[in-house]
């Protein structure tokens, strides 16, 4: 059963996304919260597999609360999907960066939001390939230049091979094909190179591979 904490700070929202999910044997809405120093309380409480996190609530915001609940080792396990208004949302980015792993827009279709929850539970990215992309290349283009991390010399030259394929947003099925492995092989690696980067799950791979310079909007495709 997964089981999921609502954050919004709007009660329809929340009734709407609970409406949604009920009907879902897999699925149980376990909690629900209205700001952030209840989604964070609630989470150490109620230790829910996923956060349907809201950015904009008063007191502290969901970006806040994204970064506590995922620096909080007893709750490693959770995964926090942002919810926004629109795509692009400015904070989406910083909730990549802070340990989400993906996003999804309030309008979403309902049986996108139930697979939504789904993807987020087995622990992957949520955000397709081309929006990746066009993501980390809006955000990081605003930032900053691209600066070295020295976390990446922990990696061997297939690892970072397939961290850059990660980047590119391909899956671990078509990482196998590119460089002629198992699927289950192109699995090891990537959770080897998480494990050795200290990084949670894909998305914040992307973020990694592109604020270190290692790949550049369109490379693979160039």
């Amino acid at each position: 059963m997964i089981r999921v904490l609502l954050a919004d700070d709007q009660r329809l929202v929340r009734a709407g996304f609970r409406s949604i999910l009920a009907d879902e044997d897999d699925i149980a809405v376990v909690g629900e919260a209205g700001d952030g120093e209840q989604t964070v309380e609630a989470c150490r409480r109620l230790r829910p597999d996923v956060v349907l996190m809201d950015i904009r609530m008063p007191g502290m915001d969901g970006l806040e609360a994204t970064r506590r609940i995922t620096a909080d080792p007893r709750l490693e396990n959770v995964r926090v999907v942002i919810l926004t208004t629109f795509d692009l949302d400015d904070y989406v980015y910083a909730a990549l960066r802070g340990g989400a792993c993906g996003f999804l827009v309030k309008d979403t279709e309902p049986q996108e939001l139930i697979r939504a929850v789904r993807v987020a539970a087995r622990g992957d990215a949520l955000i397709s390939p081309s929006v990746t992309r066009r993501l980390i290349a809006e955000f990081t283009g605003r930032v900053k230049a691209p600066a070295p991390d020295p976390r990446l010399n922990a990696l061997t030259e297939r690892e970072r091979e397939v961290m850059r394929l990660v980047a590119a947003g391909l899956s671990n099925d078509e990482i196998a094909g590119r460089l002629v492995l198992s699927p289950a092989t192109a699995k090891t690696h990537v959770s080897r190179i998480m494990s050795k980067l200290g990084v949670r799950d894909r998305s914040q791979l992307v973020v990694l591979a592109y604020e270190s310079g290692m790949v550049s909007p369109g490379w693979l495709s160039s």
